[in-house]
């Protein structure tokens, strides 16, 4: 019979029990040191409503955040800040409701296209910081009156923006007791349903068109056309004349209810008629989607030629040596500035994404053709540097202090110094200025003419300038011994200085503004005509402001344009008229009313007639009549 070892048995036995013992020791372990993150463990359970009451707040931050982003063009930290200018009326930020919101696409006070579209990345990343800056101050007031006892750590939070939900998540220690039971969690997930994504993925579509297609610039050309007067002919031999301040307005009218028609393809509107398809934009969406421009926005509208605020288109054809034409006619050909910010909003019932860009069209050329191979000069921001004092005094010609908008041109560069304030005798401004050789102070003030002096700031400490008041005159004009209006006719009364120019349609404009000054006066007088004019085919040339910013210093260039003039009758003719040249006396001008008279020209029955009358008004004198 074979024999068992019986101790050599139950040492093995023991030696299996203590294995299993220190699996056991470290399973038990493991459990309590992860299981925070261990999918199959409850974490609600006693402490739940802790969990669910961090959570909230959470969300809370993640949706307050998502709003401040969302209005703010997908910012909740905004770019520094870069102020506009005269020529570039927009700063890097659009004030919508006092509120700032960086402009996508902009025009640099240096005349430079500038991008500032935040990446779904840089966004996400604000929005960490954000949600974690908040809920730090999460309140656990109320769970501690329910007896639970609450402490965390500092929070990590990542973002991940989706296109409806935006997931959330945070490390951070929450160690949660009570009585005598206690549980720390480190890993928090939160998901937040939210349209954020989708209306960010929509603006940055609706971009890439504008920037692609520039299709709010075409627009915008559009509205010139149909709200202003810009390239045409009419068969007459009176002036057309247009007042500049009223074309801008109409222009930023047409623009405000134009641009608000914007729509992109979807089926969130309804066309009442299919000739609104000219407002669909070829970009899908399932958004609420709309377009703002208010005229109170921050613009600029410049035209030219203008003079003192008045669009003259002078007739021609029938001056010395343009006789072999045989009629006269108006072609006028006007260049226009307009920059303006349109605001993009992406809404719906409870979140909103919205962005502005800037819309530029540059000598009547939308933007893409900004891009010039002449070099552009920029501002070489002289006026961050002002660093010699001098004192400026505003005064009139009777030495009264005149309080008066300071600038100051030096090169390419204009800087805003401030205004002169009266003080006993005096108007005066004591400020630094940047050291320029040769720059130019410009003063202004309401019912003067704006004031020059040449100054070497690095020299000079003293600048005294003279303002010339302007006096509203009321006007009329005789031709003949007869008033224009008695006459049926209208006139076009010149009055051209050296530092100040004034023009009149009378009797649209009955009173003209005028300062004491030497002048160059003419007026023309039309009546009503019925010759026939033959067709024909003319071409004529106008000086106009370069593109960019060559164009807002004063650069000019040729442009010329053809004409093709149908067979029309003549409406109106040159009746009478006359020129001469004038120095005309303050002590005038208080007078506050002018009469004009001059000779009347034989009556236009020919061509011949009309373009004798044109070489006449160069030999007949006009009177001046002040009382």
């Amino acid at each position: 019979m074979r024999k068992i070892d019986f101790l050599k048995s139950k040492r093995g036995q023991v030696t299996i029990f203590i294995i299993l013992a220190v699996i056991i020791v470290v399973l038990i372990a493991g459990f309590f040191i992860f299981r925070d993150n261990l999918p199959f463990v409850n974490k609600s359970g006693e402490f739940g409503e802790v969990y669910t009451y961090f959570d909230s707040c959470v969300e809370s931050a993640t949706i307050e955040g998502l709003k401040i982003a969302g209005s703010g063009g997908g910012y909740i930290e905004v770019p520094e800040f870069e102020p506009g200018s005269e020529y570039a009326p927009f700063s890097s930020q659009f004030d919508f409701l006092g509120n700032p919101v960086p402009y996508w696409y902009y025009l640099s006070r240096s005349g430079s296209i500038k991008e500032q579209v935040p990446t779904k990345k840089e966004i996400e990343n604000q929005l960490g910081d954000y949600i974690e800056s908040n809920i730090r101050t999460c309140d656990f007031s109320v769970m501690r009156q329910r007896g639970y006892d609450v402490n965390v750590t500092k929070p990590s939070v990542s973002v991940s923006i989706n296109k409806n939900t935006v997931d959330v998540k945070t490390n951070m220690v929450l160690l949660v007791s009570k009585a005598d039971k206690s549980e720390r969690k480190t890993s928090h997930e939160v998901e937040v349903n939210s349209k954020f994504g989708e209306f960010y993925d929509t603006a940055l579509k609706i971009y890439n068109e504008e920037k692609k297609q520039g299709f709010l610039e075409n627009y915008s050309v559009d509205v010139m056309y149909n709200y202003a007067p810009v390239t045409d002919v009419e068969i007459s031999c009176a002036p057309k004349v247009w007042d500049a301040k009223k074309v801008s307005e109409d222009i930023k009218e047409g623009l405000s209810a134009n641009i608000g028609q914007v729509k992109l393809k979807g089926d969130y509107y309804s066309l009442s008629k299919k000739e609104n398809n000219y407002f669909v934009v070829p970009v899908d969406t399932q958004n609420e989607v709309r377009f703002l421009y208010e005229p109170s926005w921050p613009s600029r509208i410049e035209i030219w030629p203008a003079e003192n605020n008045l669009l003259v288109a002078e007739p021609v054809g029938l001056e010395e040596g343009l006789g072999i034409l045989g009629f006269c006619y108006v072609p006028y050909h006007f260049v226009y500035d307009i920059y303006y910010p349109t605001l993009v909003q992406i809404y719906d019932g409870n979140e909103l994404f919205q962005f502005p860009v800037a819309v530029i069209i540059d000598k009547s050329v939308p933007r893409n053709a900004l891009s010039s191979s002449e070099e552009v000069p920029a501002e070489i921001g002289i006026c961050e540097y002002k660093n010699s004092p001098i004192s400026v005094y505003t005064f009139d010609s009777s030495l009264n202090p005149v309080e008066a908008q300071i600038k100051f041109q030096c090169f390419n560069d204009m800087c805003n110094i401030g205004q002169t304030e009266i003080s006993g005798n005096d108007a005066l401004l004591n400020s630094n200025f940047p050291s320029c050789i040769n720059g130019k102070i410009i003063a202004s003030a309401e019912g003067y003419v704006t004031g020059e002096y040449m100054i070497s700031t690095n020299e000079e400490s003293v600048a005294n300038i003279l303002m010339d008041k302007l006096y509203d005159v009321d006007l009329s004009v005789v031709a003949g011994g007869l008033d224009v209006v008695d006459r049926g006719g209208q006139a076009l009364v010149s009055f051209q200085g050296e530092t100040y120019s004034a023009y009149a349609f009378y009797p649209e404009q009955r009173n003209i503004k005028l300062a004491e000054g030497f002048y160059n006066v003419s007026v023309q007088v039309f009546s009503d005509s019925s010759l026939t004019i033959p067709a024909s085919t003319v071409s004529n040339c106008v000086d106009v402001a370069k593109p960019g910013i060559l164009g807002f210093l004063g650069g000019t260039s040729e442009q010329c344009f053809e004409t093709t003039i149908p067979a029309q009758s003549l409406g109106s003719a040159l009746s009478a008229g006359g020129e001469s040249q004038e120095f005309i006396l303050e002590s005038d001008l208080r007078g506050e009313r002018l009469k004009i008279s001059v000779s009347s020209f034989p009556l236009v029955n020919s061509l011949e007639q009309l373009q004798n009358n044109y070489q006449l008004i160069e030999n007949q004198n006009l009177m001046l009549e002040f009382g």
